[in-house]
């Protein structure tokens, strides 16, 4: 039985139920798959997990002593093996003393980690994220023989890619989840093998039709409904978000802004809000579970997102599937997915008057969308709903996932006339 290790930063994670989901997939295809956590995922977080809790998870931390004084033997004893990432560490690159001392803390964990898949017979270590997670499973694959393969998403690959070179170099294959990414890979990498890097696109189940909205939009004596979903972290944007509703408020403009999310800015933007006086028009509802933020995405009329990077967010997809309209900037591989004018509105990253006037202008043509009338905003929707069906579809690309990740790791079946016995 094939055996794959696989590692997050964090997991379970609410905000990545992909990876639950592809280990799901690897194990109905008979894959023994051993699930593992650099950081001890929140109790909270089991709820994201989506059954894949059926076998212990491998947590790094807090590190065991014994473990400990091992993998410090084995790292020594093996240290032919991990030599010329040492060498890159130490004296190649530009990297900044600090993330240079990180580097090595994170070469003794992943002789921590080899030490703990030792006796498991494992064939493959896969990492979702290029952050330090990747570079300890780089680190346990040399030390144990065996290959690695990572997941790049967004700020991974294009704000925090310390090591990529060397991760890519040494990597088996890089699924990422943009053509964006890859077209990114191959101009900042240029050395990498075209044929290691393999687009996988990230997927959301799209609700009933029989649950849609049967309106796009309200009357125009009602306020507009926005709704934000993402981390309440700094590459977010949402005090982007905050300038932008303090001058819709300035307009007179009647509005909501929900905003779903969890994080370290949570008490910035709670000061933000009280500063601008928003009090009446922003809401931050902390975390949402996943089974709630469907009568959310129903409820809102424009779905907005303000990051500064990112993959292809889910919850522009989600949105999506469920029919509603949604602006987002034009950064990174989201013009994949948001296609402007057919599925979607895009507005000029970091351009608060672009925001401000696309905005606008939804909100003067949802007073005219009937389902029925054959009006923009309602072709609009239905687009969007059909190119999430087809190419941003969960099932259908788990699928593609799996058939690509297990090729160049699965041995290939023999044909029992391969033998020249029975020939």
């Amino acid at each position: 039985m094939l055996t794959v290790a696989y590692l997050a930063n964090q997991f379970p994670a609410t905000v990545e139920p992909y990876v639950s989901e592809e280990i799901q997939e690897l194990r109905r295809r008979g894959v023994k798959v051993i699930s593992g956590s650099v950081r001890r995922p929140d109790k909270a977080q089991d709820s994201a997990s989506n059954g894949v809790l059926e076998s212990p998870i491998l947590c790094l931390q807090p590190v065991r002593v014994l473990t400990m004084v091992r993998s410090l033997f084995f790292a020594a004893t093996h240290c032919h093996q991990v030599s010329i990432l040492l060498v890159r560490v130490l004296f190649r690159g530009k990297e900044s003393p600090n993330l240079r001392l990180r580097a090595l803390l994170h070469t003794w964990l992943g002789a921590y980690y080899a030490v703990s898949l030792r006796e498991r017979e494992v064939d493959h270590i896969h990492v979702h994220h290029g952050y330090f997670g990747s570079w300890i499973a780089m680190v346990a694959a040399r030390l144990l023989g065996i290959s690695f393969s990572l997941t790049l998403h967004g700020s991974d690959l294009l704000l925090h890619g310390a090591y990529l070179d060397t991760k890519l170099k040494y990597c088996l294959s890089c699924v990422t989840i943009s053509d964006y990414n890859r077209r990114y890979i191959f101009d900042h990498f240029p050395v990498i093998d075209p044929k290691k890097v393999i687009v996988s696109r990230l997927g959301v189940d799209a609700p009933p039709a029989a649950k849609l909205s049967r309106r796009i939009a309200s009357n125009p004596q009602n306020c507009l409904k926005l709704l934000a979903v993402g981390r309440l972290h700094a590459v977010k944007g949402h005090a982007f978000l905050l300038r932008a509703c303090a001058r819709l408020r300035n307009t007179g403009l009647d509005f909501k802004c929900a905003i779903a999310g969890e994080g370290p800015e949570r008490q910035r933007l709670e000061l933000l809000i009280r500063s601008y006086r928003l009090q009446r028009h922003v809401s931050l509802l902390g975390h949402v579970a996943r089974q709630e933020m469907e009568a959310l995405y129903r409820n809102a009329e424009v779905v907005v997102l303000t990051s500064l990077s990112e993959g292809i967010p889910l919850a522009l997809m989600e949105a999506m599937a469920g029919g509603k309209i949604v602006l987002a900037p034009a950064i990174t591989g989201i013009p994949e997915l948001v296609i402007p004018g057919k599925t979607g509105f895009l507005y000029k990253p970091g351009d608060l008057e672009d925001f401000l006037r696309r905005i606008l202008l939804l909100r003067s043509l949802m007073p005219f969308e009937d389902e029925r009338s054959g009006a923009p905003l309602h072709w609009i929707s239905h687009a969007a709903r059909v190119h999430v069906l087809h190419n941003f579809n969960r099932q259908k690309n788990l699928t593609r996932f799996a058939d690509e990740f297990l090729r160049p790791i699965q041995p290939p079946r023999s044909s029992p006339y391969a033998d020249p016995l029975l020939q």
